[in-house]
């Protein structure tokens, strides 16, 4: 098998408040930065965090990093520099968690737990950790994965998306901004995956999430939405009566046709409106810009 795959890519650094933001308007300013010092200078910060900036770029999809020609900003990374910039809306931060999410090739191991992890009680680090590995060897063909480097993805991830604990050592605190959106809850050294407020997610998220797949497929049956790989089921973590409920929105919106006659159970793109993913971004921000 031996997909590509990436461990730490972060450098032991989360995703922290203002880091995209401070990528992206330095990547304008400066397609090369991170050839001098990682791009540490440009960055204002040490040459670890720069290099974890960068893969937080990479990995969220938000540039596109060529050695040749330097690093410059995705059309995703444009929509969001033009429209969000400093990700105040919580509809940015649900992209950019479903991009990261899906990319096993250079975040393998939210890919893994978001998909593939099925915790339905709480979980240790430690658990999490034997859990991820066999994943990884399950789903890469590599037999002897760095354990050093599972086990600091498993604490990048418990800390963005569970709330922080309190320390006094500023370069300790993670303030990661994924922690709003209610993916991971903790009580003392266990874990709990939870199911996010789904009052609190924009319909279009979700509509993201399916629309480049029901393009090409032409139609997509409501199980493979609720537990296909990389489907709203699993990324958002939603069970099919919250899968159901934002399919009749969208449908009641005309962004898609749901047939669930004679027990069909199949989604299929509006015949009238063709939209790709970030044909569904601008029309969530230019929606939100009219409000």
């Amino acid at each position: 098998m031996n997909k590509k795959y990436k461990l730490k890519g972060h450098e032991s650094f989360v995703l922290r408040d203002g880091w995209l933001t401070k990528g992206i308007q330095a990547v304008l300013k400066d397609p090369k930065l991170f050839t001098v010092n990682a791009g540490a200078d440009a960055l204002g910060v040490g040459t670890n965090m720069a290099k974890s900036i960068r893969y937080w770029l990479n990995a969220g999809m938000l540039i596109t990093d060529s050695p040749a020609k330097g690093v410059f900003l995705s059309v995703i990374g444009k929509i969001i520099h033009d429209n969000d910039l400093y990700c105040e809306d919580v509809f940015t931060l649900w992209i950019i968690h479903s991009i990261i999410a899906r990319n096993f090739e250079k975040a393998t191991s939210w890919n893994l737990f978001f998909n593939a992890m099925n915790v339905t009680s709480g979980f240790t680090r430690d658990e999490m950790v034997g859990m991820m590995k066999e994943l990884i060897i399950e789903h890469t063909g590599e037999q002897e994965p760095s354990e050093r480097s599972i086990r600091d993805d498993c604490s990048a991830i418990l800390s963005m998306y569970s709330p922080s604990v309190s320390t006094e050592d500023p370069e300790e605190k993670r303030n990661s901004p994924f922690e709003v959106l209610g993916l991971i809850s903790r009580s003392g050294n266990r874990f709990t995956k939870k199911r996010p407020m789904i009052d609190k997610i924009d319909p279009l998220v979700f509509m993201f999430l399916i629309v480049d797949s029901l393009n090409e497929n032409g139609s997509l049956q409501i199980d493979q939405i609720t537990d296909g790989y990389n489907m709203p089921g699993k990324i958002l973590n939603m069970n099919r009566i919250a899968v159901n409920s934002f399919l009749d929105i969208l449908h009641n919106r005309k962004y898609i046709t749901v047939n669930r006659t004679a027990g069909l159970d199949i989604v299929y793109p509006n015949s009238c409106q063709t939209m790709s993913s970030t044909d569904v971004l601008q029309e969530y921000y230019g929606r939100s810009s009219r409000s």
